[in-house]
């Protein structure tokens, strides 16, 4: 049951990404100040917000802006920190010691509040975003490899390769990495429900993207200032989305664990 419910909500985000905006049924950026602060109705499921825009068109247009984003951003991390953390684990020495330290202290601090300085720092742009959250994933992937690659160094099959003659590379990329293959398969399926959530919360305070780029943290910000004047409609589309999408990798994330630790699943 939990398999086919994440494999259904991994297929609706994917259509979301990449045709929710030709089935918008309103142009996403298009203004009708006529409309201004409808409530949700059959001709717009979500409302409209202050400048007459289908929210529901918004909602879906935004998925091409948080998914690829939150895809980069774990792709660019996985790759930097799978390597960084394989070699460390696998040659030790002085740079798993200075590694080590580095990660120690980005993970002392808050990483959202990394997060914000780095964009904050680089400019407010998309590019920034995704550098950004990858900057903050990096240490759970040195971690993670660090420590299966100790772990497995000495390993027989690893003994052989050495004394087959093949190099520290070869063991490291074609030996010991496809070994733990499924244990970063688990941690990236994570990592994008955390990715999508703090794109969308760069967003919300405004270090995200720019308007009128629609995107889930941003709308969610736009409308929050109508909830006390009772247009709640505005944030409450955005937001119910935004959390069935971490729901989804979540769910994804705890999947994978179960295929690919059958001990856990038992």
């Amino acid at each position: 049951m939990k398999y086919g419910s994440s494999a259904l909500l991994l297929a609706l985000f994917l259509a979301l990404a990449i045709a929710g905006p030709a089935v918008a049924p309103y142009n996403p950026l298009a203004y009708a100040l006529a409309d201004r602060l409808q409530p949700p109705s059959l001709h717009h499921w979500f409302g409209t917000d202050a400048l007459g825009r289908d929210v529901f068109s918004r909602t879906l247009a935004a998925a091409r802006t948080d998914l690829p984003a939150a895809a980069a951003a774990v792709i660019l991390s996985s790759l930097i920190g799978v390597s960084v953390g394989a070699a460390c684990g696998y040659l030790g020495g002085a740079i798993d010691r200075w590694v080590g330290r580095v990660v120690d202290v980005m993970m002392a601090f808050p990483l959202f509040v990394v997060a914000v300085a780095l964009v904050a720092a680089l400019g407010n742009s998309l590019t920034n975003v995704v550098l950004a959250t990858a900057v903050i994933n990096l240490p759970f992937y040195i971690r993670l490899v660090r420590a299966e690659i100790a772990a497995r160094r000495q390993l027989g099959y690893v003994m052989a390769a050495r004394l087959a003659g093949c190099g520290h590379g070869y063991i490291i990329g074609r030996v010991l990495i496809p070994n733990i293959a499924p244990i970063i398969a688990v941690q990236i399926s994570l990592n994008l429900g955390w990715a999508v959530l703090n794109t969308s919360g760069l967003s919300f305070i405004g270090l995200g993207v720019r308007p009128p780029t629609p995107e889930w943290g941003a709308l969610v910000s736009d409308g929050a200032q109508y909830l006390l004047t009772g247009q709640w409609w505005v944030a409450l589309g955005p937001s119910l989305v935004l959390v069935l999408a971490v729901f989804a990798f979540t769910l994804i994330g705890d999947t994978a664990h179960d295929l690919f630790s059958p001990r856990s699943a038992r």
